[in-house]
């Protein structure tokens, strides 16, 4: 189901989308940790790659990719990977599971996402 209407906001960093149903709001660092691109979903039979560190990346730039999905170009340079509308719309209905999986595997690598913090384990 392709959105009604789509709106970058650059200054809150997000992107609106208006479906039939309703209106939602995906953050830029959601969209940028689950990007569909080869990077992060893994290459073949390769397990997801655990972005960090992503907690100020913004949006610069959105464009269709042909009538099925969007290009998105994060400003931290990642422009691979194409959201279709199917996969945009599972972002949606997933948020709250996928949000929470991100941050458990982020806490079991010992992991953030502040990219100016560092997690420091004591062993004693």
């Amino acid at each position: 189901m392709k959105p009604q209407k789509i709106r970058l906001n650059r200054a809150e960093k997000n992107l609106q989308l208006v479906f039939a149903d309703g209106e939602f709001t995906l953050p830029a660092e959601y969209l940028r940790v689950y990007s569909p691109s080869a990077e992060v979903r893994g290459h073949g039979n390769s397990a997801p790659v655990l972005v960090d560190g992503k907690m100020n990346v913004g949006i610069d730039k959105i464009e269709a990719a042909g009538r099925y999905a969007l290009k998105i170009d994060f400003d931290d340079g990642h422009d691979t990977g194409i959201y279709t509308w199917e996969y945009l719309r599972e972002l949606v209905e997933n948020y709250s599971a996928n949000w929470e999986s991100y941050l458990q595997r982020l806490r079991a690598e010992g992991k953030g996402r502040d990219p100016d913090e560092s997690v420091v384990k004591l062993i004693g």
